[in-house]
């Protein structure tokens, strides 16, 4: 194992899920966040150029640190090294389960 863990997040954000490796990750002190930060990306002398991660280079670029919701989090590996960090859509008929939102009660319709 490294001296420092590395670690694999996957989250849901606006109809994709993200993949990505950070070397430190710890609860919010904002209520229902996990905060994500030192992003780690692949090397940048490889041959073959991904556009997915090179979407989230640049999206995360200047991103000291990401606060991520913890109903957005779908799982954190530690991992020995990272990976390829993706973007995934969301299909409509991909298995994904949408967490229901609170919300009233439907009033009965009844017959008076």
């Amino acid at each position: 194992m490294p001296a420092k863990p590395i670690y694999k997040v996957i989250f849901y954000n606006q109809n994709q899920v993200y993949e990505v490796y950070a070397r430190a990750i710890y609860q919010s002190d904002m209520y229902g966040f996990i905060e994500v930060e030192e992003f780690v990306f692949g090397e940048r002398t490889q041959m073959i150029v991904d556009p997915s991660e090179e979407k989230l280079k640049s999206e995360f670029d200047q991103v000291s640190r990401s606060y991520i919701p913890m109903h957005s989090v779908i799982r954190i590996d530690e991992v020995d090294k990272e990976g390829p960090v993706k973007v995934t859509d969301i299909k409509g008929g991909d298995k994904v389960a949408q967490f229901p939102f609170p919300g009233g009660a439907t009033p009965p319709s009844g017959g008076d």
